[in-house]
C-alpha cells in the first residue's frame, strides 16, 4: 500500500507540475503571435485560454489531491485548502 501511496504522490507533482506549465506554453505562443504582427484577436484568446486552463487545471488538482488522500484511508478528505497558490492565482 505505501508503494502506492507514492505513486500516487508522484503522480500528483507531475500533474500539478504539468498543470502549471501549460497555460505558461500558451501565453508564450500569444506572445511570439503578438510580436510577431500576427492575428491580434488569435492572441487575445489564447491569452484567454491560457486563464481558463489555470482556473481548470486548479480544479482538477484539487480533485486528484481529494481522491489521493482517500487512496491512502483519508476518509475525511474534503479540504477547504485553497490551491490557487499552486498556479499563481
Amino acid at each position: 500500500m505505501e508503494r502506492e501511496d507514492n505513486v500516487l504522490d508522484e503522480l500528483l507533482r507531475d500533474i500539478a507540475g504539468l498543470l502549471n506549465e501549460y497555460p505558461k506554453a500558451i501565453e508564450r505562443q500569444a506572445a511570439a503571435i503578438h510580436a510577431g504582427g500576427k492575428d491580434p484577436e488569435l492572441a487575445e484568446k489564447l491569452i484567454k485560454a491560457a486563464d481558463t486552463m489555470r482556473d481548470s487545471g486548479n480544479l482538477y488538482l484539487t480533485w486528484a489531491k481529494h481522491f489521493a488522500a482517500l487512496a491512502e484511508g483519508n476518509t475525511d478528505a474534503s479540504s477547504d485548502e485553497d490551491e490557487t497558490d499552486d498556479f499563481g492565482i
